[in-house]
């Protein structure tokens, strides 16, 4: 959505799109449970995880980062990525939220 068409909505729903358009890809989805289940990830290590390529992989690390689902700390010649404990609560807060706002019908069309 370009910056002209996001200025009608919160600051809060183009948060939660940010995240969802982040969300929608499944390398990004398998990135995502990988550093999940670590402390910390090498990019090679994911790249040795899923059946892309190492840039493919780091232009899918781009998006996560920049959704700002993970951090990256340079050590060296490798970057060592992670999920960003605090967002990652406030993305699950802010998808729990929606969710939750549904009250359910018998009479749904």
């Amino acid at each position: 959505m370009g910056a002209t068409k996001s200025y009608g909505f919160s600051v809060q729903e183009n948060k939660l799109a940010k995240v969802a358009r982040a969300l929608a890809h499944p390398a990004r989805i398998a990135i995502l449970k990988i550093l999940a289940t670590r402390p910390d990830c090498v990019c090679g290590d994911i790249v040795e995880e899923i059946p892309l390529s190492q840039s493919t992989v780091s232009q899918h690390l781009k998006e996560l980062k920049e959704a700002g689902l993970i951090k990256g700390e340079i050590e060296g010649a490798k970057v060592c990525y992670c999920i960003d404990a605090k967002a990652w609560k406030g993305a699950q807060a802010m998808l729990n939220q929606i969710f939750e706002t549904y009250k359910g019908r018998n009479n749904c069309c």
